[in-house]
C-alpha cells in the first residue's frame, strides 16, 4: 500500500493513564512500523513521553481551549493537505467538564475550510439520560449536540463496540455517513517468560496454590461488583489467592478482606503498572474474573489483554455485549447481577483444570483470528 501520513488527535497519550492513551500509542506505533508517517497530537506531558520509531509527537493541543485550538491550526497547516486527521474521540477527554463543544466545531472546520479528511474513533458515545439528575442531563443533552456536529465534520466513524453505532446513527440527520467496527485489541505486550511468571507467583504467595486475578481501574461500580463475587466464593474453597492487578487495587483488596477476613493473607494488589510489567502477573493467574455491569465488550481492554493472553476468564455478558462472544467458548458467561453464578464459574475452573486449558486456547486463537494489531491497522490502512 501507499505510504500515508496520519494526524491522530487525542485527548491522551502515555505517560497519561487511561485506555484511549493506551489505544492511540499502540496504533501509531502500528502504522508507523507499516512505514506510514505518523504524528500523534496530544495535551501536554509534565514528563518525558515514550518514544516509538517512526511517530511524531506534538503537544500544540495543550487543554484544547480556543488559543490552543489556533495553535493546532497553525501547526497542521505546515503539512500538506489533505492530512487525515483521526480523532480518538470520547466527550469526557476534551476538558471543559465534557462540554468542549468548541473542539467539535474546530474538526468540522478543519474538514471544510481546511479541506481535512477527518475519521472518528468512538470509544464512549455520550451519557444516558437519568432521572433527577439535572447535571447530568444538561452535559448528555451538549454530548448529542457535540455528536451531531462530529457527524457533519467525519468522512467515516469508526466504533469500538456495536451499540455506539446504534446510539450514534439517528444524529447523523439523514447525512451517509459510514460506520465500521474497529474493536479494541489489547494494550499490554503478548510476552511470556517462564522464571518471571514463577517469581510473580512466589511474590504473590502463590507458589502453592491456585491464583483468581483481576486487572483493571477498580472504577467504583465495577469495583463493588467484583468485591461482592469474590466475597461470595464458596468458604469451603481454601487453596487459592487472589491478586488485584492495577490502580485502585489496594484499596479493593482492604475492602475485600473486611468483608472476608478469612482471606487475610490471601489478597494482595500491584497498584499501577507499566504495561509492560502486567503480562507476568496476568500470566501467574489461573483463573481472571472480569465481570462489567453493562457486560463484556470488544471496548473493555482489561478483558482483551487476558484474552489475548489464553487466560481463563469469568465475565458478565450485558447489554453492551457483542452476540459473538456467547457462543465463542473464550470466557466463562454469566449475567452482570448473578453474583452467585459468577462465583460459582470462577469456583467450577478453580476446580476443572481441563476445563481451564479448554477456555484458554479458545480465547487466544480467537484473539488471533479477529482482534490482533495487525488485523486493525490492515482495516485502517485499507480505509
Amino acid at each position: 500500500m501507499p505510504r500515508v501520513t496520519w494526524h491522530i488527535i487525542t485527548c491522551e497519550y502515555p505517560p497519561q493513564l487511561g485506555g484511549v492513551s493506551d489505544y492511540a500509542r499502540l496504533v501509531a506505533a502500528g502504522l508507523a512500523l507499516r512505514g506510514d508517517a505518523v504524528h500523534v497530537w496530544a495535551p501536554r506531558a509534565t514528563v518525558d513521553r515514550p518514544r516509538d520509531e517512526g511517530v511524531v509527537l506534538h503537544d500544540e493541543p495543550g487543554t484544547f481551549s480556543p488559543a490552543d485550538l489556533t495553535r493546532l491550526d497553525e501547526a497542521l497547516d505546515r503539512f500538506p493537505g489533505p492530512r487525515r486527521l483521526f480523532v480518538q474521540w470520547v466527550p469526557h477527554g476534551y476538558g471543559y467538564r465534557s462540554m468542549n463543544v468548541g473542539f467539535c466545531r474546530w474538526v468540522l472546520r478543519r474538514a471544510r475550510s481546511h479541506g481535512d479528511i477527518v475519521d472518528i474513533m468512538v470509544h464512549e458515545a455520550f451519557l444516558p439520560f437519568r432521572k433527577d439528575r439535572i447535571k447530568e442531563n444538561v452535559a448528555a443533552a451538549v454530548h448529542r449536540v457535540m455528536t451531531v456536529i462530529l457527524l457533519r465534520a467525519a468522512r467515516r466513524i469508526w466504533y469500538s463496540i456495536p451499540n455506539w453505532e446504534t446510539l450514534w446513527r439517528p444524529y447523523t440527520l439523514g447525512r451517509a455517513v459510514p460506520f465500521r467496527w474497529l474493536p479494541l485489541p489489547s494494550t499490554i505486550p503478548a510476552t511470556f517468560d517462564a522464571a518471571e511468571i514463577r517469581r510473580v507467583r512466589k511474590e504473590l504467595g502463590a507458589t502453592d496454590r491456585l491464583l483468581v486475578g483481576h486487572f483493571g481501574t477498580f472504577g467504583r461500580d465495577l469495583r463493588d461488583l467484583l468485591i461482592r463475587v469474590l466475597a461470595t466464593l464458596p468458604t469451603t474453597l481454601s487453596d487459592y489467592s487472589v491478586v488485584l492487578i492495577g490502580p485502585g487495587g489496594p484499596e479493593a483488596a482492604a475492602e475485600l478482606i473486611a468483608l472476608r477476613p478469612d482471606l487475610s493473607g490471601r489478597v494482595s494488589a500491584t497498584g499501577p503498572l507499566a504495561p509492560e510489567a502486567v503480562p507476568p502477573y496476568l500470566h501467574a493467574c489461573d483463573v481472571l474474573l472480569q465481570p462489567y455491569t453493562d457486560g463484556v465488550s470488544t471496548r473493555r481492554t482489561s478483558f482483551m489483554a487476558g484474552l489475548s493472553l489464553g487466560r481463563p476468564t469469568v465475565t458478565t455478558l450485558g447489554f453492551a455485549s457483542e452476540p459473538f462472544w456467547k457462543d465463542s467458548g473464550a470466557a466463562v458467561f454469566a449475567a452482570p447481577d448473578d453474583t452467585t453464578g459468577l462465583a460459582g464459574a470462577v469456583a467450577d475452573l478453580l476446580t476443572d483444570a481441563s476445563a481451564r486449558d479448554r477456555v484458554g486456547s479458545a480465547a487466544r486463537e480467537l484473539y488471533r483470528a479477529r482482534f490482533d494489531i495487525s488485523h486493525i491497522i490492515e482495516t485502517l490502512r485499507a480505509s
